[in-house]
């Protein structure tokens, strides 16, 4: 998953996570990157540190060149201690900034407001991009305590900037002209950017209105935090101890050594041990024949913060709706998610609900022909029992093998994830020319980290590229996207962006090394088309740069990448059998192919069910605060859900939309997925490495980032408007 479009002056103080804060959360197929919380206002406020309290050590090493190869963040130099002077010498400095550009005796003018405003910030950046990286990637007890005194600094500053009614004057100066100044596209969106994120910071209220705000912020972020930390309490608290070889009947040999090597290194040798991460429970409820334990574990799963106790969020979750529709209100806004929604591509909530009142019918209607079949299979095996939730993906995938002589499981030996990375390697370069050269002599924030030059077809260095791909309990669960720097500038200009990905898969045992299934190679390619995204981008400013685009467009790229993975042209290169060298067999992609739409019924419905418990709580328009688990059983009931299948996330552990930047957003995905489906059609009609096809997206799509309308520049390359039927062909629901 990546992140939603960082405003001008935002860049800086919006870099929190939230979600991965996106996606980020351990989910099926859903992922995260750089997912910032909307609009930068889900952090609270207090008071910035005054300017002579602010230490400034000699060796802190935010405050100078980090000395290594493109800037490349001191890993080995940076400590905890560091982090809470440099942010307050970063708010220190980008106030002094700010101060400066009011202060200015000329004329407001695009280059001394507006441009002045978008270079501010630099240090506060820096550390941002450290700091939030590594609370989701590679978090202690000392980034968690520090987060929360860090949150309330940077939402004080950003409140002291967007309402601020002298730089306020000087923006709407600068707006008013607008139509005179002669900017070009990138200029002119910019500049009504800023004049839009002052307008929705608050700078139209009265001071009354401000002294709102701010405590709205406040209550808001701290909120935010409590969420996402029981959200990691409740998934680091549980692990199914497994002690009789009995209980693992079914489960495949790969899948039994990671459990006994969790187990070791939680010192439980001798034992299997399961947790309610994906890498962990996903093979678990697919191939474990105890029922009873796949009982245990997926309710253990599905009920994190729900235990009303000290990590329990229904209070948590349902005071954020309330809040945030109470801070709708006070802008003028509807609902919450009228005011997300305003700077999305969809506009409104009236065309989510609209978008998934198309899909839901079709989704439904296939879901319950799969319990159906699948009920029918239970009372085959005489089964006394109704298929239950934590029976899906059991009996699916038995009846995956019956029908398509498909067991996912089989596909893992192909696909090791060193070879896998090759393979997205390869098809970066045969669409665009690119080339990766593996570097292990610079800096890393953890040891499993692979770091990678990415060179242009014209042999110029065009990114630094960071790989972070083993699950382990400081990481967060999911899968995302981020830059630890943003691509800027033009030309000779150009900044070099530092990109990552991180992921959840198993770490290599003493046997094999780490094998994917097809599914979670799936994975590795979306989010390497985030990563594209990041490092393709050619834009002037940093606050339109790669992902920084609207939320319900930023999945639109790399949902259009994951489709290379499924071509045999591609697996061909890079799908080998980690023992023989062997190619996947034909016989083998035909099955994969032929088994794509098969369960997309159960697939479709619990992503749709949680996009529109999401699109319920955020279109409250009430503050009055609700029950939560009252309210997300009338949702449920509204939507038509079934009883065999649970919202892909239930509200309690929904960090996406509660800790992260998705509220009101996580539709995101589908619709970035009819422009996926669509735009893979233009590949397929003149052939998938079609250079002329390849270089227009390049041109249109990856390297503009957020400088035009995406929907302008995704009709450009497609030359009309988006269809949905790729997308219901794609997934069976026709």
């Amino acid at each position: 998953m990546k992140g939603q479009t960082l405003k001008p002056l935002v860049v800086a103080m919006t870099l929190a996570l939230g979600l991965s804060a996106c996606g980020n959360e351990d989910n099926k197929s859903a992922d995260t990157a750089n997912a910032a919380p909307t609009a930068a206002m889900e952090t609270s406020a207090a008071a910035t540190p005054a300017p002579e309290q602010t230490p400034v050590a000699a060796t802190n090493p935010f405050f100078a060149p980090y000395n290594t190869y493109q800037d490349i963040p001191a890993f080995d130099k940076i400590e905890e201690a560091h982090y809470l002077p440099a942010y307050q010498e970063g708010i220190k400095r980008q106030k002094a900034e700010i101060q400066a550009i009011i202060d200015n005796p000329d004329a407001p003018s695009f280059a001394n407001t507006i441009e002045a405003m978008e270079q501010s910030g630099k240090l506060l950046s820096r550390v941002s991009s450290v700091f939030y990286n590594l609370t989701s990637a590679d978090t202690t007890a000392g980034l968690q305590a520090i987060s929360k005194e860090v949150s309330p600094m940077l939402s004080s500053a950003r409140d002291d900037i967007f309402l601020n009614d002298k730089l306020f004057a000087k923006v709407k100066a600068v707006y008013d002209q607008r139509d005179s100044l002669g900017l070009n596209t990138a200029q002119s969106r910019l500049l009504e950017d800023t004049y839009k994120a002052f307008s929705r910071g608050g700078a139209n209220l009265d001071e009354a209105g401000k002294a709102k705000l701010r405590e709205l912020n406040e209550k808001i972020g701290k909120l935010n935090l409590e969420f996402g930390d029981n959200v990691l309490a409740e998934t680091n608290g549980f692990e199914l101890v497994v002690e009789n070889k009995a209980d693992l009947s079914g489960l495949p040999q790969s899948v039994i050594d990671v459990a006994a090597a969790t187990a070791k290194a939680r010192g439980k040798e001798g034992k299997w041990v399961f947790t309610t991460s994906r890498p962990s429970i996903t093979p678990f409820l697919t191939y474990a024949d105890n029922r009873e334990l796949r009982q245990q574990l997926y309710t253990a799963y599905v009920e994190r913060g729900n235990h009303n106790d000290a990590h329990d969020n229904k209070k948590i979750l349902a005071e954020i709706a309330a809040l945030r529709a109470e801070r709708a209100k006070l802008l003028g806004y509807k609902t919450h998610a009228h005011y997300v929604l305003e700077e999305n591509t969809a506009k409104n909530p009236d065309n989510v609900y609209a978008l998934l009142d198309k899909v839901w019918p079709a989704a439904i209607n296939q879901a319950k022909a799969e319990v159906a079949e699948m009920q029918k299979l239970i009372d085959a095996e005489g089964g006394n029992f109704k298929l239950a939730p934590w029976d899906w993906d059991y009996y699916a995938d038995k009846i995956r093998v019956a029908k398509y002589s498909f067991n996912e499981q089989d596909t893992r030996p192909y696909f090791s994830l060193d070879a896998t990375i090759e393979g997205v390697f390869y098809t970066a370069n045969r669409l665009f020319g690119l080339s990766f050269k593996e570097r292990n002599d610079l800096p890393k924030y953890h040891e499993d980290v692979r770091t990678w030059e990415v060179f242009d077809k014209d042999g110029k260095l065009l990114a630094i590229f960071m790989g972070d791909y083993y699950v382990r309990d400081s990481k967060r669960g999911g899968a995302w996207m981020n830059a630890y720097r943003s691509q800027s500038g033009l030309g000779d200009e150009r900044v070099v962006p530092i990109i990552v990905n991180v992921l959840n898969y198993p770490r290599p045992t003493a046997t094999e090394p780490s094998l994917l299934t097809f599914d979670e190679a799936s994975t590795l390619f979306h989010e390497f088309g985030h990563a594209l995204h990041g490092m393709l981008s050619n834009v002037e400013y940093e606050a339109q740069s790669g992902t920084s685009v609207p939320r319900d467009y930023v999945e639109f790229p790399s949902q259009v990448t994951e489709n290379w993975m499924t071509q045999p042209e591609v697996l061909s290169q890079f799908a080998k059998h980690y023992k023989t060298g062997e190619v996947i067999p034909d016989e083998l992609v035909k099955k994969i192919q032929a088994a794509s739409k098969f369960n997309q019924g159960f697939a479709t419905v619990e992503y749709l069910a949680a996009t529109k418990l999401d699109l319920d709580w955020h279109t409250l328009e009430s503050s009055e605060l609700q029950d939560a688990a009252a309210f997300e059983a009338a949702s449920l009931k509204k939507m038509g859900l079934i009883d065999e299948i649970t919202p892909r996330y239930r509200s309690t552990y929904f960090s996406h939309i509660f800790s992260g930047g998705y509220s009101a957003g996580y539709y995101g995905y589908i619709w970035a997925d009819i422009l996926g489906a669509d735009a893979f059609e233009a590949f397929r009609e003149k052939g998938i490495f079609n250079q002329d096809t390849a270089k227009a997206f390049r041109a249109t799509v990856l390297s503009q980032g957020g400088s035009e309308d995406p929907m302008l520049l995704y009709r450009e390359f497609r030359g009309k408007e988006a269809s949905i039927e790729p997308l219901l062909k794609s997934r069976g629901l026709l």
